[in-house]
């Protein structure tokens, strides 16, 4: 059963076209990766999925009491507010000590409770951000290009750890990412949107797919820079040919 899943999903904005005929669904313990150039709609797709905006067409189905965290593309804090990591961790739903100190130590920060919000470094700012996800015990985790503004050995670590969260927690993850040069080393499947699913499958075929290569050139090769893991899937690649509105979104 899905945990949540698109049919035929549409979303416009001021009469704008930002997604079209969005086929999609997410099984309990998958992991998937959502690609596409700069302003191909995959924030939106994301906005969608959440119930933050609404389809101009088609649908949304969530399973019944689908818990999700969530980590977005960008948190604005007031550099000047003082707000404690433990008291952040409680918003808006209070949270123990035990429960606050046992979350920061799993994600790797265990010494930065009491430590302000904004002087928190990029690395640790993106781990609370999945610490907070983390205390509403999700069946799905939604990231937004989780690992934007990390360096390379950053956004290694963070990956590695959202594996190790899928496996101990039974978890979805869906993951948003603008990064050519990374994917998810645990991803069971990529899919690649321009305003509607140019292509998806596994992503060694996905990186091969002419409709990839189309969207991203040869610049890197044409391809995904994939992290080796054990278990790869034999999962095929489902291209489809659809003209691509004239304008979308920055998402």
């Amino acid at each position: 059963m899905s945990l949540i899943s698109a049919e035929r999903l549409a979303v416009a904005y001021g009469g704008r076209q930002v997604l079209f005929d969005i086929d999609f669904s997410i099984a309990r313990g998958e992991i998937v990766t959502i690609v596409g150039p700069n302003g191909s709609g995959k924030t939106s797709l994301l906005r969608a999925l959440l119930g933050v905006v609404g389809p101009t067409q088609g649908r949304v189905t969530r399973a019944p009491g689908l818990r999700i965290g969530y980590l977005p593309q960008r948190l604005h804090l007031d550099p000047g507010l003082p707000l404690p990591v433990a008291r952040f961790l409680s918003l808006p739903n209070r949270q123990s000590r035990a429960a606050i100190a046992a979350v920061l130590a799993r994600v790797g920060v265990p010494d930065v409770a009491r430590q302000n919000m904004a002087t928190l470094s990029g690395g640790q700012f993106q781990r609370v951000l999945l610490a907070r996800a983390l205390l509403a015990s999700p069946d799905i985790l939604m990231l937004d290009e989780p690992t934007a503004g990390l360096d390379q050995p950053g956004i290694a670590a963070f990956y590695r750890l959202i594996a190790e969260m899928r496996a101990e927690l039974g978890c979805a993850v869906l993951s948003v990412s603008h990064d050519l040069h990374v994917v998810m080393s645990a991803s069971d499947r990529v899919i690649c949107i321009n305003g509607h699913i140019c292509c998806e499958g596994a992503p060694q075929v996905v990186r091969d797919a002419p409709e990839y290569r189309a969207l991203f050139g040869l610049g890197t090769g044409g391809a995904l820079a994939l992290y080796q893991h054990s278990h790869d899937h034999a999962h095929g690649a489902e291209c489809t040919h659809a003209p691509v509105p004239e304008k979308v979104d920055n998402a």
